[in-house]
């Protein structure tokens, strides 16, 4: 079954519909409000299989659906969908491990308060992700990105009674807002030079060559081309939403949340965003614009991994180990080699599901214990959960040949290889591996074996079959998902890259770097063991090996390179001092120009009543005064008596003889 191009929107529209039926639900009707969840959800996973079905047959054709959305004058603004195999994949990979998370969560938040609310952001997040997915615009790619960093605020702050959680929402919000601000003015830019946001529109798309063509000849400040400074702006989103340096600080704090927010944020949607941006826009990317993305994918998968060395809180260490790998991601889009990216995007997304939610499990069972100083033991006592946990630890590591991490990381090594811009990716990529390896190691041993180390420890046990089974299907797809991209039968990147027919090659071309990168995952399982799992932690209390050994070091990894204190003391500062400067203006220049207007308003009324009252009224009163006792005296002069009208008659004629007699009138 394949499904049109013009019903795209369903894919978005089903768990868009759940999260308006949960925002009515009452607290009493948790059952609806799960229900509709998990049902849309798994609708638009069926949508999507059909979609994907569709985009497999043609997987070259970028099959469009676009209508005008409003017309302001001569311009019209449209919108439409989008239909090709990285749309394809992705959503099938959203809804799919979307949907898994969703019904874990019937476990873990079974006894919060705050049930249906809950599970109706989880619908708003995966509405928002899915939105992004299918559109063939621009703009409406931007409306559902905005929508994702509001889902993502209500999911990250949701214990907001939690000082911690709603800072951390906050932080989230303001952090990804900075990125989001350079996006906003790339897509600006693009569309005052290309007149459209549309990504393809029969020849006439911004990733169509002919708008690709005439960006990339259009030069602006710097020597850049247009499409190179465009390009950047809308890096600047992903940097945010994906977590790459300098703006990566966001998403350890986005632990705040319930733990499968944290695995649906860091598996399947929200960082996994600006991979699929960058991925999307890849036409509109010059060289020089890949090279920074390379570079900055690289230090983010270093520091990410650097840092997870010395955490100790379970979700933390997974959460640097998400940037980490989002770093390897844009290094291989960096490198030229997209496919590879959006490779182990998919792979990463199942493999660290299962993390997360093993996490969650552990947690959940351990009273909420997620202090790895704390555990220990649980291997025992939590057997699915371990062996599943360990199926996606190695898959992390990339332990071959039956993980699927091993199979997506090589590929992107590999490309990272055979770059010829810069070493610097290759190397960063390789020392990742080591520390990769290493951190992995120290979370098992110090998670799983040894001895309780507290009383959550002691007392854990499995949880029920509705948070186990979404483990036991992820593990499996852990296991195999990598086999769809492996050097001999790179089917997926094939069809990523709109080829029907698979060009695949001897094992033995690329196994010099295999055998590298294995022995480099041998040497961080190693150092690992003999520090961590060969003589366990025998007390929450007792000293970290690494700590011993480096302790100056080690603080400063745990304080994760005080990024945080770092920009606080400067752009915390710089916003501090921005704000006395506001404020001041606003006291003493906006509000004294505001007071000086209002009192020269005030004296002008002033001036304006004593003239009204004293001036004019005073003196039409005057002069009406003076002509009504004119009028009084001439009135009592016209009194009808005849015998007065003669006399003064008589009066006038003697005054004018007596003038004209003395007066000399001739």
């Amino acid at each position: 079954m394949s499904l049109p191009v013009q019903y795209l929107w369903l894919i978005p529209a089903l768990p868009l519909l759940a999260a308006a039926i949960g925002s009515l639900t009452p607290r009493g009707g948790r059952t609806l409000a799960a229900g509709a969840a998990i049902v849309a959800l798994a609708l638009s996973f069926f949508v999507s299989c059909a979609a994907l079905s569709a985009a497999l047959a043609n997987p070259a054709a970028h099959l469009t659906y676009n209508f005008t959305w409003f017309a302001l004058g001569n311009d019209t603004v449209r919108l439409g969908w989008l239909l090709d195999p990285l749309t394809a994949f992705m959503c099938t990979m959203v809804t799919f491990v979307g949907t898994l998370i969703f019904i874990f969560s019937l476990g873990y938040m079974k006894e919060d308060e705050n049930f249906t609310r809950f599970f109706c952001f989880l619908s708003l997040f995966a509405a928002a992700m899915l939105g992004l997915l299918v559109a063939n615009s621009l703009l409406l790619l931007f409306i559902c990105w905005e929508l994702v960093g509001l889902a993502s605020y209500l999911l990250i702050g949701f214990w907001f009674h939690k000082s911690s959680a709603a800072a951390a929402a906050k932080k989230a919000f303001i952090t990804t807002r900075i990125g989001d601000l350079g996006f906003l003015l790339g897509l600006l830019w693009l569309y005052d030079s290309a007149g459209s946001l549309l990504l393809y529109d029969n020849g006439n798309g911004v990733l169509e060559s002919l708008v690709v063509g005439q960006l990339t000849t259009h030069f602006t400040l710097g020597g850049l081309t247009v499409a190179t400074a465009i390009g950047l702006l809308l890096f600047c989103g992903a940097v945010g939403k994906s977590g790459q340096f300098p703006l990566h600080v966001w998403l350890p704090d986005a632990m705040e949340g319930p733990t499968p927010v944290s695995a649906l944020i860091h598996a399947a949607t929200m960082v996994a965003a600006g991979v699929f941006l960058m991925a999307r826009v890849y036409p509109l990317l010059t060289p020089d614009a890949l090279h920074v993305i390379a570079c900055i994918g690289a230090i983010t998968a270093l520091l990410g991994a650097v840092i997870a060395v010395a955490q100790y809180d379970l979700k933390r260490i997974l959460a640097f180990s998400t940037v980490s790998q989002l770093g390897y991601m844009m290094l291989a889009i960096g490198v030229g080699a997209p496919t590879a990216a959006i490779f182990h995007l998919l792979t990463h997304a199942f493999f660290k599901a299962l993390l997360f939610l093993g996490a969650g499990s552990v947690i959940h069972a351990a009273h909420h214990e997620q202090d790895i100083r704390q555990l220990g033991g649980l291997s025992k006592k939590m057997k699915l959960t371990f062996a599943t946990f360990a199926i996606g630890t190695m898959a992390l590591v990339g332990v071959p040949l039956f993980f699927s991490g091993f199979w997506s990381k090589e590929a992107i090594l590999h490309a990272a290889h055979a770059s010829s811009f810069s070493h610097f990716p290759y190397y960063a990529a390789l020392a990742g591996v080591i520390l990769t390896a290493f951190y992995n190691t120290r979370l098992i041993a110090e998670t799983f074996f040894g001895h309780g180390r507290s009383h959550a420890a002691e007392h854990a046990h499995e949880n029920s079959a509705v948070m186990t089974t979404p483990l036991v299907i992820l593990a499996f797809f852990a296991l195999t998902l990598g086999f769809l991209g492996t050097p001999a039968y790179p089917w997926l990147q094939a069809r990523l890259s709109g080829e029907t027919a698979v060009h695949g090659h001897s094992l033995l071309e690329g196994v010099s770097l295999m055998v590298k990168s294995t022995a480099l995952v041998a040497i961080g399982v190693v150092a690992g063991f003999l520090l961590y799992w060969r003589k366990t932690r025998a007390k929450a209390t007792a000293a970290d090996p690494l700590a011993t050994a480096a302790p100056g070091l080690h603080t400063f990894l745990g304080a994760r390179l005080k990024f945080d204190e770092l920009y606080a003391a400067t752009f915390g500062v710089l916003n501090s001092l921005l704000a006395t400067v506001a404020d001041w203006f606003d006291r003493y220049v906006w509000g004294g120009l505001v007071a000086f207007l209002a009192l020269l308003g005030e004296f002008s009324g002033t001036v304006n009543r004593q003239a009204d009252e004293q001036g004019l009224n005073d003196g039409f009163d005057a002069v009406s005064e003076k002509a009504r006792g004119t009028g009084q005296a001439y009135s009592r002069a016209q009194s009808g008596d005849a015998h007065g009208y003669l006399r003064a008659l008589a009066i006038g004629f003697v005054v004018l003889a007596l003038i004209a007699i003395f007066g000399g009138v001739p």
